[in-house]
């Protein structure tokens, strides 16, 4: 019961975080924002992550989940809130920076606690329904916040969506014994560096990975349009193949602790990232359709199910009582990874056109297969000499 619970959560506090960057940025160009103040409005999303997410791991570690749970929902609540009580484009900034703290804290602390319930027999399980319900509101938030500009305003919009944000908030108060108070005890003797948390082999060897899995995700959102418009494909077309790489991703969660007992979490992420490889490797030969529909699906095969498994095998790897510190390390390396990547990808692009970005990616992702290879032969040893 608590990991559907935690996972409802998680799903009604995504809606709100998803649909607010969708009514945030529109409101703005409403507003008379241009596309740099935009462009700031969405990188405040991830300021607070990006400085914080270490130390909102440490947080979950020391005093249990529930409160940064809370706590966080408090702050996506009152950041959505404050364009309903005064409007303009000032507020909007404060907006999503209000957001993004309480994100990370409440991001951070949900990971944690869906690794904690039942113990590492159900932690396949537990992160496959995570998945999915990212998957759904992934969905229904944009969707949610467009229907809304358009039926009751924007004003309202934000109104919505603060309610759905403090719906999280009455539910952990309302049943605070689904929520698991705190992971495994930490020692509070030993020195307590983030950088030491790169020591461990297996730690560092997932977090890469997770940053590789990041780069395919992001780059394909944003490049597969780009080509698509490039070969003469329609608006509509190109819609066709983004869905059917969501439509793979949400299929492929549906099977993933399957897949994960009969193979391994470590197996299943290799096999993710080389099918990955070669479907960025196909992109740029294909330019029909229907070839690209089948690829993208193919794609969303691999991708859908790396990176809920980046964050399993992260808290799998964690020292003991540090998950959440790990859980917030590999956030704070995903971060890095969408500042840093778009841009060198981007400049190839620019100087070499689009076919050596897709190929240039899947090297990036071939690596990570490889890096997933070694990690996934180094379980095996362990669990042999066990």
């Amino acid at each position: 019961m608590s990991v559907y619970f935690v996972v409802l959560l998680s799903v009604l506090s995504s809606i709100a975080h998803r649909g607010s960057k969708v009514v945030v940025s529109l409101d703005a160009l409403r507003l008379g924002a241009n596309s740099f103040e935009v462009g700031v409005l969405a990188a405040l999303y991830a300021v607070f992550p990006l400085l914080l997410a270490v130390y909102a791991g440490r947080v979950s570690d020391r005093t249990g989940v529930r409160r940064p749970i809370l706590f966080g929902s408090m702050g996506i609540t009152a950041g959505i809130l404050l364009p309903v009580l005064h409007g303009g484009l000032f507020t909007l900034f404060l907006c999503p920076t209000l957001i993004g703290l309480g994100q990370i804290f409440f991001h951070v602390s949900i990971h944690n606690a869906v690794g904690s319930i039942g113990g590492a027999e159900h932690r396949a399980r537990n992160f496959s329904t995570f998945a999915l319900g990212a998957s759904v509101a992934t969905f229904i938030g944009p969707s949610l916040a467009g229907f809304a500009i358009d039926g009751i305003g924007f004003r309202y919009t934000f109104l919505v969506l603060a309610a759905v944000a403090l719906l999280v908030v009455l539910l952990t108060l309302a049943f605070p014994t689904l929520v698991p108070p705190r992971g495994a005890p930490q020692d509070e003797k030993q020195a307590r560096r983030a950088l030491d948390l790169l020591k461990e082999a297996p730690l560092r060897r997932t977090l890469v990975m997770s940053g590789v899995t990041l780069t395919g995700i992001e780059l394909f959102s944003f490049y597969m349009p780009v080509y698509g418009q490039s070969i003469g494909l329609s608006a509509t077309r190109i819609g066709l193949v983004l869905s059917s790489y969501a439509a793979a991703a949400f299929v492929v969660r549906l099977v993933m602790h399957k897949l994960a007992l009969r193979f391994t979490e470590a197996g299943v992420l290799t096999g993710s990232l080389f099918i990955a490889t070669v479907t960025y490797a196909l992109f740029p030969l294909l330019s029909g359709a229907p070839m690209l529909v089948a690829t993208a699906f193919l794609l969303g095969l691999g991708l859908g199910a790396a990176q809920p498994l980046t964050i399993m095998l992260t808290y799998q790897h964690a020292p003991t009582g540090r998950s959440g510190e790990a859980l917030g390390m590999r956030l704070t390396v995903n971060k890095i990874t969408q500042i840093s990547i778009p841009l060198v990808f981007g400049g190839i692009g620019a100087l070499f056109g689009l076919a050596p970005v897709f190929w240039a990616n899947a090297a990036f992702l071939l690596a990570g297969g490889i890096v997933s290879l070694k990690d996934s032969r180094a379980l095996a040893r362990r669990h042999r000499e066990v």
